[in-house]
C-alpha cells in the first residue's frame, strides 16, 4: 500500500522511528487514511493521505541537457550563493542566475547572484551540450538541495534544463525544481572596468583583521573605514556605543590616499569565497563600486557597494 505524510506528521513521528511498529488503517472516510505508530505502550494515531493527493511535477522538454563535473557545479553554487537576496519584493533576486556566456573569447557556464549591496560573478568551462543553455534563476532553496550532493568530486551531475524548470541529477538521486520568474537584471553594468587603484592583500589576514575590528561596530550598520595609503592599510570603526578599534595591515598599494566605507559582513562573507592567498580589490573612488578577484584569477569576481561611514 501507498501512503504520504505530510511535513508535519514527519516531524513528529520522527522520534519514533526507532523500534516502532506502522500500522495503517482505513478510516470512516473512505478518502482518510490513518497512520499507528506502536512504541512499547505509546500509540499515537496520524492521519495521512491516498497517494493520487501527491503533487506531480508536469513534464518538460529541456533545451539543454548536458553533465557536469560535481566540483565544478560546487565551486559555482558556493562562490556565488552567499550574495542570493532575501528580500521578497525582488523576487527576481532571490537565487542564482545560471546561462551560457562568452568571457575573452571562450563560452562559459557563469552563475550570478545580487542583492543589490554586493555581486558575485563567477565561471566555469562551458560543458558540451550546454551551448543552447536558456538563462534560468534557480531558488535559494534549490541552490541548497543541490550543494549536498556535490560533495563527490568524481560524480557527474546530468543537469537539464528549461525555460520553467531545471533538474540535477546523479546515479542515486534526481532533484527537479521550478525555476524564478522574471528576468534578471543586467549585472554587466555594474561591474567597474575602470577601477585603476589596486590594492593586495593576503585574504586570511585582512579577513582577521576586519572581524576584530568590526566587534566593535554597530550592529545595525557594521561599518568599516579602509584607509589606504603607500603599502599600508587601516581599519577604522568608530561606535558611539562601544567605542573604537583601529587596525593596520600591510599590503601592496601605490596610488593617491584614499579613505572608503563598506559594511563589514560583506566584506567578511566575500574574503570567505578567496582560495588563493591574495585577493586584489581595484578601487575608482570613495563613492563607486570596488572589484575584488583572487589573485589574477577573473573567472569569480565579486563587487560590493560603498557605504558613509
Amino acid at each position: 500500500m501507498n501512503w504520504s505524510v505530510c511535513p508535519s506528521v514527519r516531524k513528529s513521528v520522527r522520534p519514533l522511528l526507532a523500534g516502532v511498529a506502522m500500522l495503517m488503517n482505513k478510516v470512516s472516510n473512505p478518502m482518510d487514511w490513518s497512520i499507528c505508530p506502536y512504541v512499547h505502550q505509546f500509540v499515537h494515531p496520524l492521519l495521512a493521505l491516498p497517494k493520487e493527493d501527491f503533487p506531480v511535477m508536469a513534464s518538460s522538454e529541456y533545451a539543454a541537457n548536458f553533465s557536469a563535473k560535481s566540483g565544478d557545479l560546487r565551486r559555482l553554487f558556493d562562490k556565488s550563493r552567499f550574495a542570493i537576496s532575501t528580500e521578497e519584493t525582488r523576487y527576481y533576486l532571490n537565487g542564482v542566475y545560471m546561462h551560457a556566456a562568452t568571457f575573452e573569447n571562450s563560452k562559459v557556464l557563469r552563475c550570478v547572484a545580487t542583492d543589490g549591496h554586493r555581486l558575485a560573478r563567477v565561471d566555469a568551462s562551458l560543458p558540451s551540450g550546454a551551448e543552447e543553455l536558456p538563462g534560468v534563476i534557480i531558488p535559494r532553496k534549490t541552490v541548497a538541495e543541490i550543494r549536498k550532493f556535490l560533495d563527490d568530486d568524481e560524480v557527474q551531475i546530468a543537469v537539464s534544463v528549461s525555460e520553467t524548470k531545471v533538474r540535477f541529477a546523479t546515479p542515486d538521486i534526481t532533484l527537479t525544481s521550478k525555476v524564478i520568474e522574471g528576468t534578471f537584471p543586467d549585472y554587466t553594468r555594474v561591474i567597474p572596468v575602470s577601477n585603476k587603484k589596486k590594492l593586495e592583500v593576503d585574504a586570511d589576514e585582512f579577513a582577521k583583521a576586519v572581524d576584530r575590528v568590526s566587534t566593535v561596530s554597530s550592529e545595525r550598520s557594521r561599518a568599516v573605514k579602509l584607509c589606504l595609503e603607500e603599502d599600508q592599510l587601516t581599519l577604522i570603526v568608530n561606535s558611539p556605543d562601544s567605542g573604537a578599534a583601529e587596525e593596520q595591515v600591510a599590503v601592496a598599494y601605490n596610488d593617491e590616499r584614499l579613505e572608503i566605507g563598506f559594511n563589514a559582513k560583506y566584506l567578511l562573507e566575500i574574503s570567505g569565497q578567496i582560495d588563493k592567498e591574495n585577493a586584489i580589490f581595484m578601487f575608482n573612488s570613495s563613492g563607486d563600486p570596488v572589484l575584488i578577484r583572487e589573485d589574477n584569477d577573473l573567472s569569480a569576481v565579486y563587487v560590493v557597494m560603498p557605504m558613509r561611514v
